[in-house]
């Protein structure tokens, strides 16, 4: 079972490798354009204090939770665009200190969620950790945007663990948003990991494999980067096809990134 403490630990010491990145950026450099299109650096901060709060109340007030979902059907399928429209019209220091405090709000109220309690949220509802595992998905995917906008290379680390888990845990999910039948045997998932060892998820049996690095794993499942662009070997064609459709976050079915996008 997962740890709650430690991937609320290694949820912040994401959340601050992004930070102190975008914490001395001149204004100018909040409107760079960034891989998703019409996403600025701007967007992609406001887009994590947005989902942050929503995430809070699903934490702190889950009997708000329903007429939440309400207001946004209002809006139609593009509230989160909006949202991050709307907070990226934010000075900076507004945006930043917005995610701050919504971040740390957040963390106090995973924590004291009580075991075993599910929280609602745009897909199945999740526990405690899970939430905290998706908010580490998102906020390592979204900081991806960010530092490929600023040409800059990120070393990737330990807390890539907490993705790529996710990654596989998402994987009928993914086939669900493309209204197809997921398969009925699982994968066996091994990944290097950046210290060397080998994460693996499924059994140890499965007929059908994929192997590759963790980073690139991450980067598919989060549609960070095309398949074709990293080291991920398919090993069956029913894994040839998730690595086409791999989400691991909620929504509608995402345009991922092109082939040599990033060459």
């Amino acid at each position: 079972m997962a740890d709650l403490g430690v991937i609320l630990g290694d949820l912040d010491a994401e959340t601050r490798t992004i930070d102190d990145v975008v914490a001395n950026l001149p204004a100018a450099d909040w409107a760079r354009p960034t891989p998703a299109e019409g996403w600025t650096i701007a967007h992609q901060i406001a887009h994590l204090a947005w989902t942050d709060r929503k995430a809070l109340i699903a934490a702190a007030h889950p009997e708000d939770w329903q007429a939440e979902v309400e207001e946004l059907l209002k809006a139609g399928e593009t509230y989160v665009d909006d949202g991050a429209a709307a907070g990226a019209q934010r000075p900076p220091r507004e945006i930043l200190d917005g995610w701050r405090e919504g971040r740390a709000l957040l963390a106090e109220a995973l924590a004291a969620v009580p075991e075993g309690q599910k929280l609602p949220w745009y897909g199945p509802p999740m526990s405690a950790a899970s939430m905290a595992s998706a908010r580490m998905m998102e906020t390592w995917a979204h900081g991806q945007d960010v530092f490929d906008a600023l040409g800059l290379t990120r070393e990737p680390t330990a807390r890539l663990w907490h993705i790529a888990r996710f990654g596989t845990r998402t994987r009928d999910f993914a086939y669900k948003l493309h209204s197809l039948a997921p398969p009925p045997e699982e994968f066996r998932v091994e990944l290097t990991a950046p210290d060397g060892a080998t994460w693996a998820f499924g059994p140890e049996d499965a007929e059908q494999k994929l192997t590759g690095t963790a980073l690139g794993f991450c980067l598919v499942v989060t549609q960070r980067r095309h398949p074709a662009d990293t080291d991920l070997a398919a090993h069956g064609a029913d894994v040839e096809e998730w690595l086409g459709i791999a989400q691991a976050f909620a929504g509608p079915p995402g345009d991922g990134r092109k082939p040599g996008q990033f060459a």
